[in-house]
């Protein structure tokens, strides 16, 4: 009988609920990491501007502790209502979408003199990609994901076998893709990358032709060509990248990608201790954020940004293992869209750090500072760990051994009984015909 790490290993990855605790550490350290990282990159900004050293930290944390009520609340909800909230999800981030491009766009031309509604809270730092409605602050593009990524599986399953068909899925799966795309595009193109790589995503978890990701692919790149040519500053950046760019002044498009590799530089192995980079003290912009990596690297060395890396594999892991085990096909695609979403768009980030990618400005999911873009992240992880206690496995192991009443109340209901595969069948088919009848689906 072999015994060993490995053995030990699989021995804990066959226990029913691995999935689930898998995913609650992972994200759960990520969380963690990302608060402390933040506190190092602002403390001393933060300090010379009010004299909180806290100031940036204890808004983070707060952002966190709503992100992780959304969690809670997610992870409690059965697949029908993340069936249901997938429509009304679209239609709010499409309207919050295009109040956003029209409010930039009078901005720009003059009718408004700032993008917002009402008086605006730190006129000074506006930034193109956030709606700002008096003291409220958000990303619309952020709630665009998960909406996209719920009524996207939703559409897909509703089509079942019809997605091997390219009509089926060119209404209305793709035009409303198209239109959340370009609507994100005009402002933001790094969250427009992250949505291409979360709707392939989905389209792969839904078992679509590999033609029609060639199609896709093709469009996608055109796309993308055009959305970089029409901007300036989009074009410098690829240029920069390509070797042909400036980063002398502070101001120039190479400044930061060029002192982000000089605080990795830095770091070495070991770090220069947590707290103590010399970067952060004005050196390299947005350091809290869209750059915290370069941070990581400076003060944990490379062995911290191998710790990073590492949560964000066993992250990828426990997605890709939920939707490979989950029994129902909406959990499936959701939550394989859902990893490659959150993977892609760390691998951008980190990408653009190390100077392998051009740099989009996307932050790093869980550890940059950010309220909508973390709030969303840890509902769509609660969706996941919904998905993780519905394991068939997991199910069963939940009511074979239930835990108290006062439990479920407070944490998480127990999930429902896997169905026989005939039973499962023939609800998955009339489900299908139903919604697709309601969908006008042929």
């Amino acid at each position: 009988m072999r015994s060993g790490p490995l053995a030990a290993l699989r021995g804990v990855l066959a226990r029913p609920l691995a999935s689930y605790y898998l995913l609650l550490s992972s994200s759960g350290l990520l969380l963690v990491i990302g608060l402390v990282m933040v506190f190092s990159a602002t403390s001393v900004q933060s300090y010379a501007d009010g004299g909180n050293a806290y100031q940036q930290v204890t808004r983070q944390t707060l952002y966190a502790l709503i992100g992780l009520v959304a969690f809670w609340i997610f992870q409690r909800l059965p697949v029908d209502t993340y069936r249901s909230l997938g429509k009304p999800l679209l239609i709010v981030s499409i309207a919050l979408l295009a109040l956003l491009d029209l409010l930039s766009l009078a901005s720009r031309i003059g009718v408004l003199s700032s993008p917002g509604i009402g008086p605006l809270l730190h006129a000074d730092e506006l930034n193109s990609n956030w709606l700002y409605i008096g003291p409220l602050q958000m990303q619309p593009s952020e709630l665009a994901k998960l909406a996209l990524t719920l009524w996207g599986a939703g559409v897909l399953e509703a089509k079942g076998a019809a997605v091997a068909h390219w009509r089926q899925l060119a209404r209305p799966l793709f035009p409303v893709a198209a239109v959340i795309v370009l609507m994100v595009g005009i402002n933001d193109l790094g969250t427009t990358l992250c949505l291409m790589i979360l709707f392939l995503g989905l389209l792969w978890a839904a078992g679509v032709r590999w033609r029609v990701f060639a199609g896709l692919g093709a469009l996608g790149l055109a796309a993308v060509t055009v959305l970089i040519l029409t901007v300036s500053y989009r074009v410098a950046r690829i240029t920069t990248f390509a070797g042909h760019g400036s980063a002398s002044a502070q101001d120039s498009t190479g400044y930061q990608g060029l002192h982000g590799l000089y605080a990795i530089a830095d770091g070495g192995w070991f770090g220069v201790g947590l707290g103590e980079s010399r970067l952060k003290w004005g050196w390299l912009p947005n350091a809290h954020n869209d750059f915290i990596f370069a941070i990581i690297a400076e003060e944990l060395g490379v062995v911290g940004c191998f710790v990073v890396l590492g949560l964000l594999a066993v992250l990828a892991y426990t997605g890709l293992r939920i939707a490979r085990r989950s029994s129902d096909p909406f959990r499936r695609m959701v939550a394989a869209a859902i990893t490659v979403w959150l993977v892609g768009q760390a691998t951008i980030n980190i990408g653009g750090v190390v100077g392998l990618l051009p740099i989009t400005g996307l932050p790093l999911p869980f550890i940059s500072a950010g309220g909508t873009a973390l709030i969303v992240t840890l509902a769509a992880v609660g969706l996941l760990a919904s998905f993780a206690r519905a394991e068939p496995d997991a199910a069963r192991a939940l009511h074979a051994r239930p835990s108290d009443r006062w439990v479920r109340l407070l944490w998480a209901p127990l999930p429902p009984l896997p169905r026989s595969r005939r039973a499962a069948r023939k609800r998955t088919v009339k489900n299908a015909v139903r919604r697709g009848a309601k969908n006008g689906v042929g």
